[in-house]
């Protein structure tokens, strides 16, 4: 049955839960400017990003758009593939390895292209004569309205810039004043990494347009253009060859508007000059207060959905950088706050809708060639770009994910079809702007045929938040191409009544048995990544009354799915084989995809696995790249460990030096931004899920309170994160570390079953009953997986878990329902 959410029930999730939260905390602040990149404070609508230094004498701002991308459409697939495909199985069923992936490397992997990389634009520079010695120096990014500002005072006259990215504008807007008329005389100039054409238009504007760069085979051709225009009030704009000059002003503000030749991976035949040009001419005949007024309406309609407080910190008067590197040694529950919502933050301004999705990078990249091209790597990092979109009240800004796996599924049919003789499509670990779906970068790392399996999750998730089932319909048809490539290829292993994906490795990782290949057949996150997109899809076709057929076929398949396995140290085992290694530290911790954030492990439905699963936690260890802790953030909170969850935020809240980056020590630049090291955003994104995880729960059958509060979080509360189900958390206060107050909006109805700690009792809209039995609610039925396979080996533990109360609601679409602690 199609389900509509009603319009007052929409207004009231919009808007509802915006209880006051002061800016002042929601502020990262400096009393220097930026000396590096990575000091620097990100701003962006987008689709345009930058990058603002706060330098009084040399500013600069780092300009990015999201289009301006290396080389040009184009496919890179290997058709040697298919008939290598034989053998290669057949290598990789004799145990030899190491051939296998030697005949992956000539046969399989792109001979034209690794992907194209994300690219700067450029730079803007104002240079401020008799700016050298200044005082009174603050600088800051208030993410409660997405503006940076710097302030300083120079020969007893007080200046004050402010930078912002406007969505509904298309511009980046800086506005510089003084508090004495005609004290404002600076020079404008750009640059690129790259050559470049830079004139004068007029007296007041400048343009600098240029092509993107080559890789690889691939001939960059995307053209683009950055034109600023400089408007004051008072004094006078003048123009050189390709400089402007501002003397003697009371106020000025730059608007800067940028824009490229793409208008879809298929074609770059835009008129970049005239789309900068258009958005430049529409926003200069805005008045600025309205512009900014515009601007922080169009952001905080999004950010003001959930408020966070985890207690009172006395370090606010510290600088950012400061605390950041304190944060280890002290409690100060506002700078994890912050960190919370600085994640927000950035998701809202790298992925709006009808934009491109986040890269590794977000939006914000300064270089030609960025490390890993900053594209989309989908063996995990795009992936958890995306964790926090739906629990922290995002949804919209998945909108460019989904588009995304919509294109990715035309153009990895023919990947499918060239490569494997295959229906359906197929993506390997990595992708760009132009949706290769070829293997890249070597066997090694790339002979991973997953991608499409794992981004599938998302269009099912959004749907579990949604329950939109004219959405689900229009993004079945992928769910059942990617189902199909599977059918096409899943191939039985030997010795077992078991069909795996074969070739394939688990993600970047290699077994102890031969650590000079990562092959595989059969692996542990394969097969939970198939039961997913399996019963997903057969509950997709359930809901729409579709595909019968397929239904039969994908719930043969399951039958056929390997189990998961406890080996002999008493771990999951990663592997078809027992071949883990309790010493392995990898980063992946790829077979843990089924505790998070996938929901096949369960500390009340599978306690074996759910301890072998901590096992392989634990000898994997803390130290981590900064993707992986917080990825480790979220394991922990499903394990219900808020102690160990809260270790590794403080092992991720640590100040890392740029000049003396630790290998895979994860970590935190100045201005917030993840270290891999170097910077990866996923890591800020990982951070905010995992904190929304350990406050609340809707994966294992039920909406969970408070199943990972860490001790040092005795009080506080959190308004509007979202549950599965259609269920808005309007507010979850507590106290002593238990719940005190909870308040409940239901947008589709239905029953909404809690779990507790401690026991609630119902104040007003319904009736509290102790849970019987399976849910209800169609949202909240976990799957039934296998009984795993266990290693006589293995000396397993029993479980002990705190006790928990269960509970059912029964709720109508638009009704709030407020219960406390009996």
């Amino acid at each position: 049955m199609k389900r509509f959410l009603p319009v007052f029930v929409l207004g009231l999730v919009l808007t509802k839960c915006v209880a006051a939260q002061s800016d002042s905390l929601l502020t990262l602040w400096y009393n220097h400017p930026a000396a590096r990149w990575v000091e620097a404070l990100p701003l962006g609508n987008g689709r345009l990003g930058a990058m603002v230094y706060g330098d009084p004498y040399k500013e600069t701002i780092q300009l990015n758009e999201s289009t301006v991308w290396g080389g040009q459409p184009n496919r890179n697939d290997n058709p040697e593939a298919k008939a290598a495909l034989p053998q290669v199985r057949e290598l990789i069923f004799e145990g030899k390895f190491k051939e296998a992936q030697d005949l992956v490397n000539q046969k399989f992997i792109s001979k034209i292209s690794n992907g194209m990389p994300y690219q700067t634009v450029g730079e803007l520079h104002l240079l401020f004569p008799g700016h050298e010695q200044y005082a009174g120096y603050r600088r800051e990014l208030d993410i409660a309205n997405a503006v940076a500002t710097t302030r300083y005072a120079v020969g007893g006259v007080k200046y004050e810039s402010k930078v912002f990215a406007s969505v509904p504008d298309q511009v980046i807007i800086v506005r510089i004043t003084a508090d004495k008329p005609a004290a404002i005389a600076f020079s404008a100039a750009m640059s690129r990494p790259a050559p470049v054409t830079i004139s004068t238009k007029g007296n007041d504007e400048m343009i600098m347009a240029g092509v993107t760069g080559d890789c690889d085979s691939v001939k960059g051709k995307v053209q683009f253009q950055a034109r600023v225009r400089i408007v004051t009030q008072g004094g006078s704009v003048s123009a050189g060859d390709s400089t402007l000059t501002v003397a003697n002003a009371d106020i000025a503000t730059l608007y800067i508007s940028i824009a490229s030749s793409f208008k879809n991976y298929g074609d770059i035949s835009a008129d970049a000059g005239a789309n900068a040009e258009q958005y430049l001419v529409q926003a200069v005949t805005k008045k600025y207060g309205a512009a900014l007024q515009d601007h922080v309406a169009a952001y905080r309609r999004y950010f003001d959905r959930v408020v966070l407080d985890l207690g009172v910190t006395y370090s606010t008067k510290n600088p950012t950088d400061v605390r950041i590197s304190r944060f280890a040694q002290g409690n100060d529950p506002q700078l994890a706050a912050l960190y919370f919502q600085f994640g927000r933050y950035l998701l809202i301004s790298c992925s709006q809708p009808g934009g491109q999705p986040a890269t590794l990078q977000g939006l914000w990249n300064n270089q030609l060639y960025p490390p890993w091209d900053s594209k989309y790597t989908v063996n995990i990092n795009t992936e958890m770009n995306y964790w926090p979109s739906e629990v922290t009240n995002l949804s919209e800004m998945n909108e460019p994910l989904i588009h995304m796996i919509r294109d990715l599924s035309v153009t990895g049919s023919k990947t499918a079809e060239v490569m494997y003789g295959a229906q359906g499509w197929v993506l390997h670990h990595n992708t760009d702007l132009w949706r290769i779906n070829g293997p890249v970068d070597g066997s090694f790392w790339g002979m991973w045929p997953m991608g499409g399996a794992w981004l599938c999750q998302h269009l099912w998730e959004k749907y579990e938040y949604n329950g939109d089932s004219s959405y689900l319909a229009s993004v079945y048809p992928i769910m059942k191409g990617a189902v199909e490539f599977y059918l096409s290829t899943l191939v039985p292993y030997p010795g077992h009544d078991w069909l795996v994906v074969c070739p394939s490795v688990s993600p970047e990782n290699s077994p102890a048995a031969h650590l000079e290949s990562s092959i595989a057949a059969g692996t542990t996150m394969d097969n939970q990544l198939l039961f997913d997109l399996f019963t997903k899809t057969i509950r997709a076709a359930t809901i729409l009354e579709r595909d019968r057929e397929s239904i039969v076929r994908m719930e043969q398949a399951l039958k056929r799915l390997p189990p998961m396995q406890i080996g002999r140290h008493g771990q999951l085992q990663e592997w078809i084989e027992d071949w883990d290694n309790p010493q392995d530290h990898h980063r992946h911790v790829s077979h843990l995809y089924g505790v998070y954030p996938s929901d096949q492990i369960s500390p009340f439905r599978t306690p074996e696995l759910f301890d072998a699963a901590r096992t392989s936690l634990i000898f994997r260890g803390d130290p981590s790249t900064g993707w992986s802790m917080n990825w480790k953030i979220n394991l922990w909170a499903r394990f219900l460990d808020g102690n160990h969850a809260y270790k590794l935020m403080k092992d991720q809240i640590k100040l890392v030096d740029p000049e003396k980056p630790g290998f895979e020590s994860g970590g935190t630049y100045a201005n917030m931004f993840d270290a891999h090291p170097p910077f990866q955003i996923d890591g800020n994104f990982g951070f905010t899920a995992g904190l929304a995880e350990m406050l609340m729960q809707s994966d294992d059958g039920a909406i969970f309170v408070l199943p990972a509060l860490p001790d040092v979080w005795k009080e506080g509360s959190v308004n509007g994160l979202r549950a599965r189900g259609g269920f808005v958390i309007e507010s979850l206060k507590w106290q002593n570390g238990a719940v005190s107050k909870l308040v409940i909006t239901s947008t589709l109805g239905g029953n909404c079953r809690i779990r507790s700690y401690v026991a609630l009792k119902i104040e007003s809209g319904g009736t509290l009953v102790p849970a019987q039995g399976e849910t209800t609610n169609p949202f909240y039925r976990v799957p039934r997986i296998k009984p795993p396979l266990v290693s006589p080996e293995a000396k397993l533990k029993t479980v002990t878990l705190k006790e928990t109360y269960l509970y059912d609601l029964a709720t109508v679409p638009g009704k709030e329902y407020v219960l406390s602690r009996q």
